[in-house]
């Protein structure tokens, strides 16, 4: 479905851009060959020179199994992914995913080699390297900025809960990754994966080509095998849309499974951290390390009883035989590759005993746009207040107010590109007692549950619903912004529903996505049809780091 740019710039940033992600290129199924458009040139940019690397591709199973052998060691896994960062992250291709390398990371190594010595291991996680976005507190040697300079200095006094967890499983905080500055929700004109501390990231596999916002850092770092696994966060697309443009399998949660409390807030409504990984299993374990009930979070609370600590559990080959799944057709049309590849995805589904209800769209999508960046824009204001008060005195800042003129005053740095149009919008928002936000909140819920995806599986008795992700990755122009076409993760992230992304195929070298999504907690059941399908199409394939993809004009 083409979407208006009014429309599309209601929504996040990758909220902002509805889902999306760019260029994609025809590979879906093993039996999928490249597409290539008509006007395409035949000459591609040569290839970079990249020595092979030790760790490429490799999952949490695999590293596992190389540790407990004693061919690794989670020191040796830190140092291996560190100089791999400095050669294609900092040289070379120069794909700047990473903001920031956690000073203590080897120490951190060190200890848990010790530990799996004496213990052994504390689980799947235990010395597995991760990364994690640069809005997540840790409470180390590390910063928190949301990838702003307002926020330069910033060093929270107490872990977030994710932060938390990872280290409660054993998994070693390799560093923080670049992201679309303040998550996307700056200006109506950004462009993805770019911020003020940490500048632009690429995408790994056209260098030209944006990675996708926000959680851009992280996309792009897992998908060039900078780390093991890595945990973004969306608002509005700001997981599935990388995990798509970058090859990965994402997950975006039901709110409140995992825990926001220390993560840089957009909108207590919507947000929510999530796994950004190679594999879907891999995903299924990072996500089993990051559920449980937080007192500092009230939205946890619903998750008491519908959540589990393994969900690798539910990752099963045959998990689409005997599943009803619904084709939500009013999200396709803005791209004829991304169609075609979608058409190919679909027949491999009903090949492995699925049933298609093809259309099964909802009827509500559209009506929801206005009213949910109200939502976000009121959000906004307090919940960001909110999290800089509970900084302290020693925030370099203390409300929102404060970062608009902070921003002013270093325009140069802050501001070369794009401005903050959607800040100084919601710094002139009351509080959230006002009826413009109360009625606005209920017509998200009202419209994108009850009368949107639950209605919809309701009628049709769907155990998910299906669409693309998004569209083939655009060239990144910091001048103009982003070039965004179509893409499907508005409903769900209204309705705060799960959504995973799963590689679908490629297209002209990009690789494209399809999300899975569906009613709240219903995270099981679409891991099961997620990772059904990634084995069926076997689509994902590591980046080159090409220049560019050559299109004639």
């Amino acid at each position: 479905m083409t979407k208006k740019k009014s429309q599309i710039r209601g929504s996040r940033r990758s909220f902002l851009k509805t889902s999306l992600v760019g260029g994609a290129a025809a590979s879906v199924i093993p039996l999928c060959s490249v597409l290539r458009t008509a006007r395409e040139t035949a000459s591609v940019p040569a290839t970079p020179e990249i020595r092979p690397f030790e760790l490429d591709e490799i999952t949490i199973a695999e590293l596992q199994d190389g540790l407990s052998s004693g061919r690794f060691t989670a020191r040796s896994l830190v140092e291996k992914y560190s100089a791999r960062i400095d050669e294609v992250d900092k040289h070379g291709p120069t794909v700047n995913s990473v903001i920031e390398l956690n000073p203590d990371a080897l120490e951190i190594a060190d200890a848990l080699d010790r530990e799996r010595k004496a213990k052994g291991p504390r689980g799947p996680m235990h010395g597995i390297p991760v990364f994690i976005k640069d809005n997540i507190d840790t409470a180390d040697r590390m910063m928190t900025t949301a990838g702003s300079l307002a926020l330069v200095g910033s060093e929270p006094a107490q872990d977030s809960f994710v932060a938390q967890k990872l280290r409660a499983a054993g998994a070693v905080i390799l560093g923080k990754t670049n992201l679309s500055e303040w998550a996307n929700i700056r200006s109506s004109h950004s462009t993805s994966g770019w911020s003020g501390r940490g500048g632009l990231t690429k995408n790994p596999y056209a260098l030209d080509r944006n990675p996708c916002g926000s959680s851009s850092g992280t996309g792009a770092g897992i998908s060039a095998n900078l780390c093991a696994v890595g945990i973004g966060t969306e608002t509005d697309g700001s997981i599935v849309c990388p995990s798509s443009s970058n090859g990965l399998a994402g997950i975006k949660p039901t709110v409140g499974l995992i825990s926001r409390s220390g993560i840089i807030p957009i909108s207590h409504s919507q947000d929510g951290a999530g796994p950004m990984c190679r594999t879907v299993r891999d995903a299924a374990i990072l996500l089993g390390a990051l559920t449980g009930v937080d007192s500092r979070d009230s939205a946890t609370a619903a998750s008491a009883g519908r959540s589990y600590t393994d969900y690798a559990q539910f990752c099963d080959s045959n998990g689409l035989k005997g599943a009803r799944i619904g084709v939500a057709r009013k999200y396709f049309g803005f791209n004829d590759a991304v169609d075609a590849l979608m058409e190919q995805a679909l027949v491999a589904m009903k090949k492995q005993g699925a049933t298609l209800v093809d259309p099964a769209d909802i009827e509500t999508l559209g009506k929801f746009d206005a009213s949910e960046l109200l939502v976000l824009l009121y959000e906004l204001k307090a919940d960001m207040n909110a999290y800089l008060g509970r900084l302290g005195l020693s925030a370099p800042v203390h409300t929102l107010k404060e970062i608009i003129e902070f921003n002013e005053r270093n325009r140069g740095e802050e501001m070369p590109y794009f401005g903050q149009d959607l800040f100084v919008k919601a710094e002139a928002k009351g509080p959230l007692s006002e009826k413009a936000y109360l009625d606005a909140l209920d017509t998200n819920h009202q419209l994108a549950r009850k009368e949107g995806i639950d209605a919809t599986m309701d009628k049709y008795r769907l155990h998910a619903i299906v669409a693309p992700t998004g569209g083939p990755a655009w060239l990144t122009d910091l001048l103009n912004g982003d070039h965004v076409a179509g893409g499907s993760s508005n409903a769900a992230a209204v309705a705060g529903y799960p959504n995973i992304n799963v590689p679908a195929g490629f297209i002209s070298g990009l690789p494209v996505g399809i999300s899975f999504f569906g009613r709240a907690w219903s995270e099981p059941g679409l891991i099961r049809l997620a990772y059904a399908f990634e084995q069926t199409a076997k689509a994902r394939q590591a980046p080159k780091f090409l220049p560019a993809i050559a299109v004639a004009l």
